[in-house]
């Protein structure tokens, strides 16, 4: 057996694993809360404006008139687009928030439970784009959610709102979300995954204003690390005493 440390199996040659009899085995839910809180923190973090300033406060200056103009979670509107696990995670968080939701996902019916108990609003991605002001990704990634959000869908978001990606590299066109935030036409992103892991040298994200980036650690934790670790190793624990 395979015990992957971590969701996502695109870095698995799955078919090699089945010729061979290797069942492959993901920690599945074991980090799902460190991402959630990561998109909330990104989305509250880009909203406000306001935690880039040390150097400046330190310095003795006081940028205070630049960045009263940070926003508030409370009373914005949430698009979630796909509705699994982690969706839902962030759902409910951004509900202690006070936001409204909005969420997409093609294979969760209308009237799948998950929407009303999470007082989320299903609603088609065109729609969730053009009304949220904060957009957030849970989607994986194969041919139908490569290039997701290129530039006609991030045309479709407000101008002040932000975007986070935390699910996989190539769900958003780097160059055109580069060019949304350059010409003013998008208020920030931030990105965990990428296309290309680690970037290139002279990335086209490189130099972008209102732009986070983060290493694809929004899943990792000291709890989170320990919680993979544990149900990897029981699992295999199960296996090995199936033999």
């Amino acid at each position: 057996m395979l015990g992957r440390l971590g969701v996502g199996l695109y870095n698995i040659d799955l078919p090699a694993c089945r010729a061979r009899e290797i069942d492959v085995i993901p920690a599945s839910g074991a980090n799902a809360d460190s991402v959630a809180e990561y998109v909330l923190l990104a989305i509250g973090t880009l909203l406000r404006g306001a935690f880039a300033a040390t150097g400046e406060v330190a310095a003795g200056r006081w940028p205070r008139d630049r960045l009263i103009g940070g926003r508030e979670l409370a009373g914005k509107t949430l698009g979630i687009v796909g509705f699994g696990d982690i969706g839902r995670r962030v759902a409910r968080l951004a509900e202690a928030f006070r936001m409204r939701i909005l969420g997409h996902d093609p294979l969760i019916s209308a009237t799948h439970a998950d929407w009303s108990e999470t007082k989320t609003e299903m609603v088609g991605l065109e729609e969730l784009l053009s009304r949220a002001d904060a957009v957030t990704l849970h989607v994986p990634l194969g041919p139908e959610t490569h290039g997701l959000l290129s530039a006609p869908q991030l045309a479709l978001m407000k101008p002040d709102a932000v975007l986070v990606n935390a699910a996989r590299g190539g769900v958003v066109e780097e160059e055109a979300l580069a060019a949304a935030l350059r010409a003013g036409r998008l208020g920030g992103a931030a990105l965990d995954v990428f296309e290309t892991e680690p970037l290139p040298p002279a990335s086209v994200l490189a130099g972008v204003p209102n732009l986070l980036l983060t290493p694809h650690i929004a899943g990792a934790t000291v709890e989170s690390n320990a919680r993979v670790s544990s149900l990897i190793a029981a699992r295999v624990l199960v296996a090995l005493a199936m033999c």
